[in-house]
């Protein structure tokens, strides 16, 4: 990850920076395997798929990140700037560009944590899910209750925000994020501060 930061550095061209991207989120869930502690076996995490889930964990985090996209376009229209209009995810019809651009920065911290919590704490089981005929893997309804209300709860924590200084809860960072972002694009800001977190 810090070669690719380096890397980013340099000028590229978009295609390239999207290549970065690419290469980053590899390394990124590559890893995240490591984190599912508890009930590994019934939570093989082999990589990011979707459209469909393949896995239980694919499962989850197709679902929390539908949660969180939603989340953000929201504060988007907010501020009032377009979520399908971005930067670097491609603009499709019916895509919400910007928003996913900006949940890139939100999704370790209030997605994907979430799911990793949910399967060590033993709050999702396996018998939790189902596995279509095309193979796809989703939610029981009472799984997707359990996971909407620790995603509500996930909202409600609070967290020093880096850029502002000042405590506030997870729930506004889509909001934060998005205002910081509208400062920038009309020039308040010298350069778009993104959400990082330790």
């Amino acid at each position: 990850m810090a070669i690719i930061l380096e890397e980013l550095k340099r000028p590229m061209k978009l295609d390239s920076i999207r290549g970065k991207e690419g290469e980053a989120a590899k390394a990124y869930f590559a890893v995240l395997d490591n984190l599912i502690t508890t009930q590994s076996e019934d939570f093989p995490f082999n990589g990011r798929n979707r459209r469909p889930p393949l896995d239980r964990v694919n499962a989850l985090l197709s679902f929390v990140y539908t949660l969180l996209c939603h989340d953000v376009c929201s504060a988007l229209e907010g501020v009032g700037l377009d979520p399908q209009v971005g930067f670097l995810h491609r603009e499709r019809p019916g895509r919400p560009s910007l928003a996913l651009d900006l949940m890139e920065e939100l999704r370790p911290l209030m997605a994907d944590r979430l799911v990793i919590s949910l399967i060590n704490r033993r709050q999702v089981s396996p018998g939790g899910f189902i596995v279509r005929e095309s193979g796809g893997v989703t939610m029981d309804d009472e799984t997707r209750r359990v996971v909407l209300g620790a995603y509500q709860k996930r909202k409600q924590e609070e967290i020093r925000h880096p850029f502002l200084d000042e405590k506030v809860s997870m729930g506004l960072l889509p909001q934060c994020q998005a205002l910081i972002m509208a400062r920038f694009l009309r020039g308040d800001l010298p350069e778009y501060p993104p959400m990082r977190w330790r």
